[in-house]
């Protein structure tokens, strides 16, 4: 009787769930070939992943993909809604085996390019009060707060681990406009983020912007001065919340 006890307990033992994966990545090996000149952070949290990948020679920009992502029966599934390598394949949804094993995280599957197996190193999984998915749903401009319903055209923000990125892209058309990320803190009301890579201007990178939040009936308030030294007011709203699929 014990040896069929044993089974479902190995099974949960091994099967992880999608908060064992939040935080914050650095991909080390790929197809057993170490990484190297280039840098890939990748960021899971709220059910939702995104990476950039830079030079680092120069920081120059290479590329960014990210979507939903889930873990059913043990397996990790995502589904690319951006993707600057290959637009085309936006919308595919990828199933990896995966593997934690102390602070590396081995994923392998099947790709368009055929057999794919990284490992990925955990650089924090470290919460805070801005930790989450978000979308922009508001913004102040000459004191008129004007409040949007984000569609298949949006801007995200996905913060964990003490990494953030934002993208826009439209998911629809494939469209991507731009994006970026970093290192961030959080705490008492100010946030700091730091410029890692950035794909309209890598001399930004390195950079660092000063900003007060608040968070308001579950909403991400954000002001200060932008880089240009213009000021700004945002309202982000978490992501399962504000996006509003087919508007």
């Amino acid at each position: 009787m014990k040896k069929f006890l044993l089974l479902p307990l190995l099974f949960f033992a091994f099967s992880l769930s999608a908060q064992q994966v939040e935080g914050a990545w650095k991909l080390v090996s790929q197809n057993q070939v170490p990484v190297t000149g280039q840098e890939f952070i990748k960021i899971y949290q709220d059910n939702y992943f995104a990476f950039g990948v830079k030079n680092l020679a120069d920081n120059s920009f290479v590329g960014a993909g990210g979507g939903p992502f889930s873990m059913t029966s043990g397996k990790l599934q995502e589904t690319l809604e951006f993707f600057t390598l290959n637009p085309e394949i936006v919308g595919m949804v990828t199933s990896f085996e995966v593997s934690l094993q102390g602070n590396r995280l081995t994923v392998s599957g099947t790709t368009p390019k055929g057999p794919l197996v990284e490992t990925w190193e955990r650089l924090s999984d470290s919460k805070d009060d801005l930790t989450g998915n978000w979308v922009i749903t508001g913004r102040k401009r000459e004191d008129q707060l004007q409040r949007s319903t984000p569609g298949a055209r949006r801007t995200i923000k996905i913060l964990s681990g003490g990494r953030f990125q934002w993208v826009a892209f439209n998911s629809e058309t494939r469209e991507f406009s731009g994006t970026g990320g970093g290192t961030y803190s959080a705490q008492g009301g100010k946030y700091v983020e730091t410029i890692t890579f950035f794909s309209r201007d890598n001399s930004r990178v390195g950079a660092s912007l000063g900003f007060d939040y608040q968070v308001i009936d579950g909403e991400w308030h954000h002001s200060g001065l932008s880089s240009q030294g213009q000021p700004i007011y945002e309202i982000w709203t978490p992501y399962a919340l504000g996006y509003k699929p087919g508007k």
